[in-house]
Protein backbone atom coordinates (compact mmCIF):
# COMPACT_ATOMS: atom_id res chain seq x y z
CA UNK A 1 0.00 0.00 0.00
CA UNK A 2 1.52 3.93 -1.17
CA UNK A 3 -0.05 4.89 2.51
CA UNK A 4 -0.38 2.26 5.32
CA UNK A 5 -2.32 2.49 8.13
CA UNK A 6 0.79 1.59 10.12
CA UNK A 7 4.05 0.38 9.83
CA UNK A 8 7.22 -1.55 11.51
CA UNK A 9 9.56 0.47 13.64
CA UNK A 10 11.90 -2.57 13.57
CA UNK A 11 15.00 -2.72 12.80
CA UNK A 12 18.37 -5.35 13.15
CA UNK A 13 18.44 -4.62 17.26
CA UNK A 14 15.25 -5.85 17.29
CA UNK A 15 15.98 -9.48 15.24
CA UNK A 16 18.85 -9.54 17.64
CA UNK A 17 17.14 -9.23 21.04
CA UNK A 18 15.16 -12.21 20.34
CA UNK A 19 18.40 -13.92 19.01
CA UNK A 20 19.83 -13.04 22.55
CA UNK A 21 16.37 -14.37 24.24
CA UNK A 22 16.81 -17.25 22.19
CA UNK A 23 20.50 -18.27 23.19
CA UNK A 24 19.24 -17.44 26.81
CA UNK A 25 16.58 -20.37 26.47
CA UNK A 26 14.38 -18.35 29.33
CA UNK A 27 11.19 -17.20 27.58
CA UNK A 28 8.86 -16.06 29.89
CA UNK A 29 9.67 -13.16 32.17
CA UNK A 30 13.20 -13.14 33.08
CA UNK A 31 16.08 -10.44 33.58
CA UNK A 32 15.38 -8.64 30.03
CA UNK A 33 11.73 -8.12 31.22
CA UNK A 34 13.14 -6.72 34.42
CA UNK A 35 15.46 -4.76 33.25
CA UNK A 36 12.83 -2.68 30.39
CA UNK A 37 10.46 -2.38 33.46
CA UNK A 38 13.44 -0.42 35.35
CA UNK A 39 14.58 1.40 32.01
CA UNK A 40 10.74 2.35 31.43
CA UNK A 41 10.18 3.12 34.79
CA UNK A 42 13.57 5.81 35.04
CA UNK A 43 12.83 6.95 31.10
CA UNK A 44 9.25 8.27 32.72
CA UNK A 45 10.36 9.24 36.06
CA UNK A 46 8.53 7.71 37.98
CA UNK A 47 9.03 4.59 40.63
CA UNK A 48 7.45 1.26 39.48
CA UNK A 49 6.67 -0.42 36.51
CA UNK A 50 5.45 -3.67 35.85
CA UNK A 51 4.86 -5.27 32.27
CA UNK A 52 2.00 -7.12 30.93
CA UNK A 53 1.04 -9.30 27.81
CA UNK A 54 -0.76 -5.88 26.91
CA UNK A 55 -2.13 -2.55 26.95
CA UNK A 56 -5.35 -4.23 27.56
CA UNK A 57 -4.52 -6.25 30.19
CA UNK A 58 -2.87 -3.24 31.57
CA UNK A 59 -5.86 -1.85 32.22
CA UNK A 60 -7.31 -4.79 33.51
CA UNK A 61 -4.62 -5.45 35.96
CA UNK A 62 -4.76 -1.29 36.91
CA UNK A 63 -8.29 -1.71 37.86
CA UNK A 64 -8.21 -4.74 39.70
CA UNK A 65 -5.42 -3.17 41.83
CA UNK A 66 -7.78 0.01 42.54
CA UNK A 67 -10.46 -2.83 43.54
CA UNK A 68 -7.91 -4.28 46.21
CA UNK A 69 -5.83 -1.30 47.69
CA UNK A 70 -6.49 -1.39 51.81
CA UNK A 71 -7.84 2.10 52.01
CA UNK A 72 -11.08 3.14 49.70
CA UNK A 73 -10.85 0.29 47.73
CA UNK A 74 -13.34 0.71 44.27
CA UNK A 75 -16.24 -1.66 44.91
CA UNK A 76 -19.05 -2.28 42.30
CA UNK A 77 -21.72 -0.26 41.73
CA UNK A 78 -19.07 2.90 42.14
CA UNK A 79 -19.08 5.30 39.27
CA UNK A 80 -16.22 5.82 37.00
CA UNK A 81 -16.10 8.90 35.19
CA UNK A 82 -14.78 8.58 31.71
CA UNK A 83 -14.43 10.16 27.90
CA UNK A 84 -16.91 8.84 25.03
CA UNK A 85 -13.94 8.08 23.04
CA UNK A 86 -11.45 5.46 23.75
CA UNK A 87 -10.68 2.37 23.46
CA UNK A 88 -12.95 -1.20 23.89
CA UNK A 89 -10.67 -2.09 26.57
CA UNK A 90 -10.53 1.12 28.43
CA UNK A 91 -14.08 0.23 29.47
CA UNK A 92 -14.05 -3.14 29.63
CA UNK A 93 -12.38 -3.79 33.17
CA UNK A 94 -14.70 -1.64 34.53
CA UNK A 95 -17.45 -3.34 33.71
CA UNK A 96 -16.11 -6.73 34.72
CA UNK A 97 -15.78 -5.44 37.76
CA UNK A 98 -18.88 -4.00 38.80
CA UNK A 99 -18.25 -0.16 38.17
CA UNK A 100 -21.19 2.02 36.54
CA UNK A 101 -19.75 4.66 33.79
CA UNK A 102 -20.29 7.89 33.85
CA UNK A 103 -19.87 9.03 30.08
CA UNK A 104 -18.44 12.92 29.35
CA UNK A 105 -18.12 13.69 25.75
CA UNK A 106 -15.38 14.80 24.10
CA UNK A 107 -13.94 18.41 22.80
CA UNK A 108 -14.05 18.27 18.96
CA UNK A 109 -11.09 19.44 18.52
CA UNK A 110 -8.80 17.86 20.62
CA UNK A 111 -10.76 14.72 20.85
CA UNK A 112 -9.92 14.53 24.34
CA UNK A 113 -12.44 14.72 27.23
CA UNK A 114 -14.36 17.83 27.87
CA UNK A 115 -13.09 19.01 31.50
CA UNK A 116 -15.58 21.90 31.32
CA UNK A 117 -18.49 19.06 32.03
CA UNK A 118 -16.49 17.42 34.72
CA UNK A 119 -18.54 18.93 37.76
CA UNK A 120 -21.62 17.81 35.99
CA UNK A 121 -20.50 14.53 35.34
CA UNK A 122 -19.91 14.10 39.55
CA UNK A 123 -22.53 12.48 41.50
CA UNK A 124 -22.48 11.36 45.19
CA UNK A 125 -21.66 8.05 44.08
CA UNK A 126 -18.40 9.05 42.00
CA UNK A 127 -15.28 7.43 43.13
CA UNK A 128 -13.01 7.60 40.16
CA UNK A 129 -12.26 9.26 36.94
CA UNK A 130 -10.24 7.29 34.07
CA UNK A 131 -8.35 9.86 31.82
CA UNK A 132 -7.42 9.47 27.97
CA UNK A 133 -5.37 10.87 25.76
CA UNK A 134 -6.39 10.54 22.53
CA UNK A 135 -4.02 9.52 19.82
CA UNK A 136 -1.06 11.00 20.74
CA UNK A 137 -2.25 13.96 21.63
CA UNK A 138 -2.56 14.92 25.96
CA UNK A 139 -5.72 15.81 27.54
CA UNK A 140 -6.24 18.18 30.17
CA UNK A 141 -4.44 15.92 32.80
CA UNK A 142 -3.55 18.78 35.07
CA UNK A 143 -7.19 19.25 34.89
CA UNK A 144 -8.42 15.66 35.74
CA UNK A 145 -5.78 15.63 38.47
CA UNK A 146 -6.55 18.82 40.04
CA UNK A 147 -10.42 17.67 40.04
CA UNK A 148 -9.42 14.09 41.14
CA UNK A 149 -7.58 15.26 44.23
CA UNK A 150 -10.32 17.70 45.21
CA UNK A 151 -13.14 15.26 45.34
CA UNK A 152 -10.88 12.20 46.50
CA UNK A 153 -11.55 10.13 43.77
CA UNK A 154 -8.82 7.68 42.64
CA UNK A 155 -7.53 8.84 39.16
CA UNK A 156 -6.25 6.00 36.56
CA UNK A 157 -4.71 6.94 33.18
CA UNK A 158 -5.13 5.27 30.20
CA UNK A 159 -1.82 6.47 27.92
CA UNK A 160 -2.19 3.56 25.53
CA UNK A 161 -1.68 6.10 22.42
CA UNK A 162 0.22 8.48 23.62
CA UNK A 163 3.45 7.33 24.89
CA UNK A 164 6.45 10.38 24.77
CA UNK A 165 3.58 12.87 24.89
CA UNK A 166 3.58 15.54 27.39
CA UNK A 167 1.74 18.17 29.26
CA UNK A 168 3.83 21.83 30.88
CA UNK A 169 6.68 19.88 31.07
CA UNK A 170 5.23 16.56 32.62
CA UNK A 171 4.85 13.13 30.37
CA UNK A 172 1.50 11.63 29.95
CA UNK A 173 1.16 8.92 31.61
CA UNK A 174 2.53 10.07 34.92
CA UNK A 175 -0.47 11.91 36.30
CA UNK A 176 -2.00 8.83 37.87
CA UNK A 177 -2.15 6.66 40.93
CA UNK A 178 -1.80 4.04 38.10
CA UNK A 179 -1.33 4.38 34.65
CA UNK A 180 -1.14 2.28 31.91
CA UNK A 181 0.49 1.71 28.31
CA UNK A 182 0.01 -0.57 24.84
CA UNK A 183 3.09 -1.67 23.47
CA UNK A 184 0.85 -2.86 20.20
CA UNK A 185 2.11 -2.80 16.51
CA UNK A 186 0.70 0.39 15.69
CA UNK A 187 1.87 2.09 18.76
CA UNK A 188 4.77 4.23 19.18
CA UNK A 189 6.93 1.60 20.40
CA UNK A 190 6.18 -2.06 19.64
CA UNK A 191 7.23 -5.58 21.62
CA UNK A 192 4.46 -7.62 19.45
CA UNK A 193 2.25 -7.47 22.01
CA UNK A 194 3.10 -5.72 25.43
CA UNK A 195 1.74 -3.74 27.94
CA UNK A 196 2.80 -1.74 31.19
CA UNK A 197 1.61 -0.35 34.28
CA UNK A 198 3.28 2.95 35.72
CA UNK A 199 2.91 4.18 39.53
CA UNK A 200 4.96 5.71 42.18
CA UNK A 201 2.52 3.77 44.91
CA UNK A 202 3.93 1.02 46.05
CA UNK A 203 0.87 -0.68 47.37
CA UNK A 204 -0.50 -0.47 43.56
CA UNK A 205 2.60 -1.85 42.50
CA UNK A 206 3.15 -4.86 44.46
CA UNK A 207 -0.85 -5.30 43.87
CA UNK A 208 0.20 -5.43 40.31
CA UNK A 209 2.98 -7.50 40.29
CA UNK A 210 0.21 -10.14 42.72
CA UNK A 211 -2.52 -10.04 40.11
CA UNK A 212 0.00 -10.31 37.13
CA UNK A 213 1.17 -13.63 37.97
CA UNK A 214 -2.17 -15.68 39.21
CA UNK A 215 -2.00 -14.17 42.68
CA UNK A 216 0.48 -15.36 44.18
CA UNK A 217 3.19 -14.49 46.22
CA UNK A 218 6.15 -15.21 44.11
CA UNK A 219 6.70 -11.88 42.49
CA UNK A 220 6.42 -10.02 45.34
CA UNK A 221 9.36 -8.53 47.18
CA UNK A 222 10.56 -9.64 50.76
CA UNK A 223 9.55 -6.73 52.31
CA UNK A 224 6.08 -6.66 51.06
CA UNK A 225 2.88 -5.58 52.76
CA UNK A 226 0.65 -7.80 51.14
CA UNK A 227 0.68 -10.59 53.29
CA UNK A 228 3.32 -12.10 55.83
CA UNK A 229 5.47 -14.64 54.91
CA UNK A 230 6.11 -18.06 56.16
CA UNK A 231 9.62 -19.43 55.78
CA UNK A 232 8.92 -22.79 57.32
CA UNK A 233 6.27 -23.56 54.87
CA UNK A 234 7.95 -25.96 51.43
CA UNK A 235 4.76 -24.19 49.43
CA UNK A 236 5.47 -20.42 50.19
CA UNK A 237 6.38 -20.38 46.06
CA UNK A 238 2.76 -21.49 45.47
CA UNK A 239 0.98 -19.26 48.12
CA UNK A 240 -2.14 -17.29 46.85
CA UNK A 241 -3.14 -14.61 48.44
CA UNK A 242 -5.43 -12.87 45.40
CA UNK A 243 -7.73 -14.01 42.95
CA UNK A 244 -5.11 -13.05 39.60
CA UNK A 245 -4.79 -13.95 36.20
CA UNK A 246 -2.01 -14.88 33.74
CA UNK A 247 -1.31 -11.64 31.81
CA UNK A 248 2.65 -12.02 31.77
CA UNK A 249 4.31 -10.94 29.04
CA UNK A 250 7.01 -13.32 26.95
CA UNK A 251 10.57 -12.83 27.39
CA UNK A 252 11.14 -11.32 24.19
CA UNK A 253 8.79 -8.51 24.54
CA UNK A 254 10.94 -7.30 27.13
CA UNK A 255 14.29 -7.55 25.51
CA UNK A 256 12.51 -5.68 22.23
CA UNK A 257 11.07 -3.17 24.29
CA UNK A 258 14.60 -2.38 25.63
CA UNK A 259 15.50 -1.54 22.32
CA UNK A 260 12.76 0.31 21.14
CA UNK A 261 13.29 2.69 23.93
CA UNK A 262 16.49 3.29 22.81
CA UNK A 263 14.48 4.44 20.04
CA UNK A 264 11.65 6.46 20.74
CA UNK A 265 13.38 10.56 21.42
CA UNK A 266 14.28 10.01 18.11
CA UNK A 267 10.90 8.34 16.41
CA UNK A 268 8.90 10.39 18.13
CA UNK A 269 10.89 13.48 16.87
CA UNK A 270 10.26 12.56 13.50
CA UNK A 271 6.30 11.37 13.79
CA UNK A 272 6.55 15.80 14.86
CA UNK A 273 8.10 16.71 11.45
CA UNK A 274 5.11 14.40 9.99
CA UNK A 275 2.84 16.38 12.02
CA UNK A 276 4.11 19.54 11.22
CA UNK A 277 3.84 19.04 7.16
CA UNK A 278 0.07 17.08 7.63
CA UNK A 279 -0.67 20.47 9.83
CA UNK A 280 1.14 22.84 6.98
CA UNK A 281 -1.42 21.52 4.43
CA UNK A 282 -4.67 20.83 6.24
CA UNK A 283 -4.13 23.47 9.32
CA UNK A 284 -6.70 25.88 7.02
CA UNK A 285 -8.91 23.63 5.03
CA UNK A 286 -12.33 24.10 6.80
CA UNK A 287 -13.78 21.32 5.20
CA UNK A 288 -11.93 19.04 7.82
CA UNK A 289 -11.64 19.76 11.38
CA UNK A 290 -8.17 17.90 12.62
CA UNK A 291 -7.01 17.65 16.22
CA UNK A 292 -5.63 20.94 18.13
CA UNK A 293 -2.29 20.09 19.85
CA UNK A 294 -2.94 20.12 23.24
CA UNK A 295 0.96 20.86 25.10
CA UNK A 296 3.28 18.27 23.37
CA UNK A 297 1.68 15.62 20.92
CA UNK A 298 3.52 12.18 19.98
CA UNK A 299 1.18 12.39 17.09
CA UNK A 300 -0.24 8.80 16.79
CA UNK A 301 -2.22 9.27 13.23
CA UNK A 302 -3.69 12.07 11.54
CA UNK A 303 -7.57 12.50 12.92
CA UNK A 304 -9.55 14.31 10.62
CA UNK A 305 -13.57 14.73 11.24
CA UNK A 306 -15.65 16.18 8.23
CA UNK A 307 -16.96 19.30 9.19
CA UNK A 308 -21.06 19.95 8.95
CA UNK A 309 -22.08 21.66 5.90
CA UNK A 310 -19.00 21.49 4.02
CA UNK A 311 -20.81 19.57 1.09
CA UNK A 312 -17.95 16.44 1.52
CA UNK A 313 -19.32 13.12 2.09
CA UNK A 314 -17.46 10.47 3.63
CA UNK A 315 -18.34 7.81 1.61
CA UNK A 316 -16.72 9.84 -1.42
CA UNK A 317 -13.68 10.64 0.51
CA UNK A 318 -13.15 7.07 1.52
CA UNK A 319 -13.29 6.19 -2.06
CA UNK A 320 -10.75 8.21 -3.08
CA UNK A 321 -8.54 7.48 -0.34
CA UNK A 322 -8.63 3.62 -1.25
CA UNK A 323 -8.24 4.23 -5.24
CA UNK A 324 -5.12 6.24 -4.40
CA UNK A 325 -4.13 3.43 -2.48
CA UNK A 326 -4.44 5.24 1.01
CA UNK A 327 -5.39 3.57 4.20
CA UNK A 328 -7.44 4.58 6.94
CA UNK A 329 -9.77 3.78 9.65
CA UNK A 330 -12.35 4.90 12.77
CA UNK A 331 -10.84 7.01 15.44
CA UNK A 332 -10.14 5.27 17.70
CA UNK A 333 -12.60 2.84 18.66
CA UNK A 334 -15.08 5.77 17.81
CA UNK A 335 -18.30 6.48 20.67
CA UNK A 336 -18.51 4.26 23.45
CA UNK A 337 -22.47 4.25 23.00
CA UNK A 338 -22.47 3.44 19.11
CA UNK A 339 -21.18 0.10 20.05
CA UNK A 340 -23.68 -3.18 20.76
CA UNK A 341 -21.31 -4.05 23.88
CA UNK A 342 -22.75 -0.92 26.16
CA UNK A 343 -26.19 -3.64 26.34
CA UNK A 344 -23.88 -5.09 28.87
CA UNK A 345 -22.78 -2.12 30.53
CA UNK A 346 -24.69 0.13 33.68
CA UNK A 347 -23.79 3.63 32.79
CA UNK A 348 -25.35 7.17 32.71
CA UNK A 349 -23.62 10.48 30.03
CA UNK A 350 -24.31 14.00 31.12
CA UNK A 351 -25.58 14.88 27.74
CA UNK A 352 -26.11 13.31 24.49
CA UNK A 353 -22.55 13.10 22.66
CA UNK A 354 -23.14 14.92 20.23
CA UNK A 355 -18.62 15.30 19.80
CA UNK A 356 -18.24 11.96 20.22
CA UNK A 357 -21.04 11.03 17.69
CA UNK A 358 -20.12 13.17 14.67
CA UNK A 359 -16.32 12.02 15.23
CA UNK A 360 -17.86 8.06 15.25
CA UNK A 361 -19.84 9.54 12.47
CA UNK A 362 -17.66 11.50 10.08
CA UNK A 363 -14.03 11.14 11.16
CA UNK A 364 -11.79 8.76 10.58
CA UNK A 365 -7.99 8.57 10.76
CA UNK A 366 -4.62 7.83 8.93
CA UNK A 367 -1.49 6.89 9.84
CA UNK A 368 1.14 8.39 10.94
CA UNK A 369 4.98 6.77 11.32
CA UNK A 370 8.33 7.38 12.93
CA UNK A 371 10.33 7.68 9.38
CA UNK A 372 9.83 10.61 6.89
CA UNK A 373 5.99 10.56 5.34
CA UNK A 374 6.60 13.34 2.89
CA UNK A 375 5.07 11.27 -0.21
CA UNK A 376 2.03 9.77 1.69
CA UNK A 377 1.13 12.96 3.33
CA UNK A 378 1.56 15.17 0.22
CA UNK A 379 -0.49 12.55 -1.62
CA UNK A 380 -3.12 12.74 0.40
CA UNK A 381 -3.56 16.09 0.06
CA UNK A 382 -3.73 16.11 -3.50
CA UNK A 383 -6.20 13.69 -3.36
CA UNK A 384 -8.97 15.34 -0.53
CA UNK A 385 -7.85 18.68 -2.38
Amino acid sequence: MFYELAATSWGPEEIAAIQRVIASDRYTMGVETAAFEAEFAAYMGMKYAVMVNSGSSANLIATAALCSVAKRPLKRGDEVIVPAIAWTTTYSPLQQYGLKLRVVDVELDSLNIDVAQLEAALTPRTRAILAVSILGNPAALDVQRAFADKHGLHFLEDNCESLDASLNGKKCGTFGDINTFSFFFSHHISTMEGGMILTDDRELWELSRCLRAHGWVRDLPPDSTLYTPNPDSEFEAYRFIMPGYNVRPIEMFGAIGREQLKKLPAMTAQRRKNMALFYELFGKDERFIIQKENGVSSSFCFPMIIRPGSGLERKAVFDAMRKADIGFRIITGGCFTRHDQVSHYDFTTVDDLPNAKLAHDQGFFVGNHPFDLTPQITKLHEVLA
